[in-house]
């Protein structure tokens, strides 16, 4: 009898836990702290997560220590908060992980969320990752010139797309949203040309005068706008649009060729392929996942298929 109570106090000092833990890393800037803690601690406790692992990210760091810390200390989810800088820079350590993240819309664009089908209320957001299932989706490695190799996992540009990002008043952001990229549009819409090489996998390249690129590993824009409509987040491929209208008058008909799939529409074309190329001839504004990057003449994106999990409705 004694030994056998001595075997079940060893069995019992050495049983592991079962309980899951959970990482919430946060823009402090993008979130009210307070009361987003309370909400999703409460949360994670309904569901059986032990306390989670708290980390905010910083000016000089934006998710990418926090991340790695997350991966160290081998969480079993990834709550990510803030705009799509932080869910980019997040993501990018987590492809190859297997660890799932869940994106908690809380940023201006909220592009990833969107077209994931999370809800931009943080209530229903945290029920729709923590009641949901894990989705493999694709992570798209991009480098270019004074770029150094990184990872989107939404759209990235050159041209007008980058100068619409840079140019959105920071307070009208704070205030009205994704309206403030409508102003910025606005202001934007005489962007010069830029000469540009596009060159999809092993394709002959193709040359054009664009006011801007932009490559997408998903496609629906705020407003629900299908910039890239035959993009998808887990097809293995990433898509490109070129938009080449030459006066500000096309820009109504570019419009309904962006809305309306149907619609032929001569100064808007599209690419897909699992790696694309893109040159320009000069110096242009760039953007990764609605952050402005280094500018630069050249972007190449190629699609690490199903790199990254992430939790979906």
């Amino acid at each position: 009898m004694l030994i056998l109570s001595t075997l079940s106090l060893r069995t019992d000092k050495y049983q592991v836990s079962s309980a899951r833990r959970a990482a919430v890393i946060v823009n402090p800037v993008k979130v009210d702290g307070d009361d987003f803690r309370r909400t999703v601690e409460k949360a994670l406790a309904a569901r059986g997560y032990e306390n989670p692992l708290w980390l905010e990210t910083t000016e000089d760091d934006a998710g990418v220590t926090m991340a790695r810390r997350s991966i160290d200390e081998a969480v079993d989810l990834v709550l990510v908060a803030g705009g799509d800088g932080t869910v980019r820079v997040v993501c990018a350590e987590l492809a190859g992980t297997d660890i799932p993240a869940g994106v908690l819309p809380a940023g201006t664009g909220n592009l990833l969320a969107r077209n994931l089908g999370i809800s931009l209320e943080l209530e229903t957001a945290l029920a729709e990752v923590l009641d949901g299932s894990d989705r493999r989706i694709d992570s798209v490695r991009v480098e270019g010139d004074q770029l150094p190799a990184d990872r989107f996992v939404v759209m990235a540009g050159l041209g007008l797309d980058a100068a619409i990002i840079a140019d959105a008043p920071e307070d009208l952001k704070k205030r009205a949203g994704w309206a403030a990229y409508v102003v910025s549009t606005l202001k934007n819409l005489n962007h010069p040309f830029v000469r540009v090489e596009i060159t999809v996998d092993d394709q002959p390249a193709v040359r054009r005068r664009a006011r801007t690129v932009v490559l997408g590993n998903v496609g629906t824009l705020q407003a629900n706008i299908p910039l890239l409509p035959d993009a998808a987040p887990d097809d293995g491929r990433i898509d490109a649009v070129l938009l080449t209208p030459r006066r500000v008058s096309q820009w109504p008909r570019l419009l309904l060729g962006l809305v309306l799939k149907s619609w032929r529409e001569e100064h808007l074309q599209r690419f897909t392929g699992r790696r694309i190329q893109v040159r320009a001839e000069r110096t242009v504004r760039r953007q990764l996942d609605g952050d402005t990057v280094s500018n630069g003449t050249s972007l190449t994106a190629e699609v690490d298929a199903s790199a990254l999990v992430v939790r979906v409705p």
